[in-house]
C-alpha cells in the first residue's frame, strides 16, 4: 500500500508541475501580446500570490483541523481550472486582474497541502522527500522543453489555454487514487494556530526567506520578458525553464541523504551567496543563450533552498501544525515575495531595463546571506555547541 501511495504521489507531482510549465514561461509573454506593460504584467502575475498569503494559512489550518487534505486539494484544483477560463477567454486588464487573482487564490494553497502529504508519506516510508518531489521537476522539464514546439504548431503563444486545460486531466484523475495521510497529532484549535504566529524563531526565519526569495520570484515572472528583450525565441523561453527544472532533479534526489550533516541556516546562507553570484551574472551578461544556460544554476539555488526550507519549517513547528507551517512558508515565498518581486522588478524593468532588476536582486540576496549566517552564529552561541560552523 505504501509503494502504491509513493507511486501515485510521484505521478501526481509530475503532472501537477507539468501544468506550471505552461504558466511560468509563457503567461507573461501571453499578456505582453495583449499589450500590457512589464509593470502591469508584474502586477497581474503577483497580486494573486499576494492575496494567497491570506488564503494559504486558512486552507492549511482547515486541513490540519479536519484531516481532509485530498478533498481540499481536489476542490482547489477544480476551482483553479474554472478561474483559468476567465483568464484566457476574457479581454481587458480588469478581467485579467480579477481572474488571475482567483486562479492564484485557489491554485497556490494546494501546493503546500500536496507537499504535506508527500512529507507525511516519505517519513512513514523512510525515503527522502526529494525522491518524490524530483518527479515534479521532471514533469515541468518535459512540458517546458516541448511546449514551445507545440505552441508553434498550434499557431503561437495565444493558444496556451488548450495546452493548459489538456494537462489538467491527469492530476485530477490521479488525485482520486491518492490516500489521505492523517497527521499523528491531535486535532488543532485556533489557539494552537495562534501559537505558530507567536513562534519567534519561525517568524524570523520567514523574514529571512522573504528577503532571499524576492529576486527569485522577480525572475520567475520577468525572466521571459527580459529574454524577449534580448532577442530570445519562444522555444528558447521553454528551454530556459526546462533547464532550470531538469537541473533540480539530481538535487532533489540526492540532497536529502546528506542534510543531516549540516544545519539548515548554514546551508541557506551558502545558497544566498550563490544566489548573489547568479543575479550578478544575469546583470553582466546580455547574450540570451548564455542567460538561458544560467537557468541551470537552479540546482544549487532554488532546489537546495526549497528542500532545506521545508525541512527547517517542519522542525520549527509542532507535528500537528505541519500543514499550517508549510502554508505560511509557501505564502511568504509565493505570495509576499511574489508581489514584491513582481511589482518592483516590473517598475525597474520599465524604467531602466531588465539588467538593473538583477542588480537589485543581488543586493537583496547578499543582505539575506548576512542575516542567515549571523542568525546561525547567534544560535550556536546560545546553545554553546563546540561543533563546526556548518553543524
Amino acid at each position: 500500500m505504501m509503494n502504491k501511495q509513493l507511486l501515485t504521489l510521484r505521478a501526481l507531482n509530475m503532472f501537477y508541475f507539468a501544468t506550471n510549465a505552461i504558466l511560468t514561461p509563457f503567461l507573461p509573454v501571453y499578456f505582453a501580446e495583449k499589450g500590457y506593460s512589464s509593470s502591469e504584467i508584474g502586477l497581474l502575475m503577483m497580486f494573486g500570490p499576494f492575496v494567497a498569503i491570506f488564503a494559504q494559512p486558512l486552507w492549511g489550518y482547515l486541513s490540519d483541523r479536519y484531516h481532509k487534505l485530498k478533498l481540499i486539494i481536489f476542490v482547489l484544483w477544480s476551482l483553479s481550472v474554472m478561474a483559468s477560463v476567465g483568464v484566457f477567454m476574457l479581454d481587458g486588464f480588469t478581467y485579467s486582474f480579477v481572474f488571475m487573482l482567483l486562479l492564484n487564490f485557489f491554485l497556490l494553497p494546494s501546493n503546500p497541502l500536496l507537499d504535506s502529504i508527500v512529507i507525511k508519506t516519505t517519513l512513514q516510508a523512510g525515503v527522502p522527500y526529494g525522491t518524490v518531489r524530483m518527479f515534479g521537476s521532471l514533469g515541468f522539464t518535459l512540458v517546458a522543453m516541448s511546449s514551445g514546439f507545440i505552441l508553434a504548431k498550434l499557431g503561437g503563444v495565444h493558444n496556451i489555454p488548450y495546452l493548459y486545460w489538456g494537462l489538467w486531466v491527469m492530476p485530477l484523475l490521479l488525485l482520486l487514487l491518492l490516500r489521505d495521510e492523517r497527521s499523528g497529532g491531535t486535532r488543532i484549535t485556533l489557539r494552537s494556530f495562534g501559537s505558530v504566529m507567536g513562534n519567534k524563531p519561525f517568524l524570523w526565519f520567514l523574514v529571512m526567506i522573504f528577503i532571499l526569495t524576492v529576486p527569485h520570484r522577480m525572475n520567475d515572472v520577468l525572466a521571459g520578458l527580459y529574454l524577449k528583450e534580448l532577442g530570445a525565441s519562444d522555444s528558447m523561453l521553454g528551454w530556459a525553464w526546462a533547464l532550470a527544472a531538469l537541473s533540480e532533479v539530481p538535487t532533489f534526489a540526492l540532497l536529502g541523504r546528506y542534510l543531516h550533516r549540516f544545519h539548515e541556516l548554514a546551508l541557506l546562507s551558502i545558497v544566498a551567496v550563490l544566489y548573489t553570484v547568479r543575479w550578478l551574472l544575469y546583470y553582466a551578461i546580455s547574450d540570451p543563450f548564455l542567460i538561458m544556460l544560467l537557468q541551470a544554476s537552479h540546482c544549487i539555488t532554488y532546489a537546495v533552498f526549497w528542500i532545506v526550507s521545508v525541512q527547517y519549517a517542519v522542525r520549527l513547528v509542532p507535528e500537528e501544525l505541519r500543514s499550517t507551517g508549510q502554508s505560511l512558508l509557501s505564502a511568504v515565498f509565493l505570495g509576499l515575495a511574489g508581489i514584491t518581486g513582481g511589482t518592483i522588478g516590473g517598475l525597474i524593468q520599465d524604467r531602466w531595463g531588465g539588467q538593473y532588476m538583477y542588480a537589485f536582486g543581488a543586493v537583496l540576496t547578499l543582505l539575506a546571506a548576512l542575516l542567515l549566517i549571523g542568525t546561525h552564529v547567534y544560535m550556536r552561541k546560545g546553545t554553546k555547541k563546540p561543533s563546526g560552523l556548518f553543524l
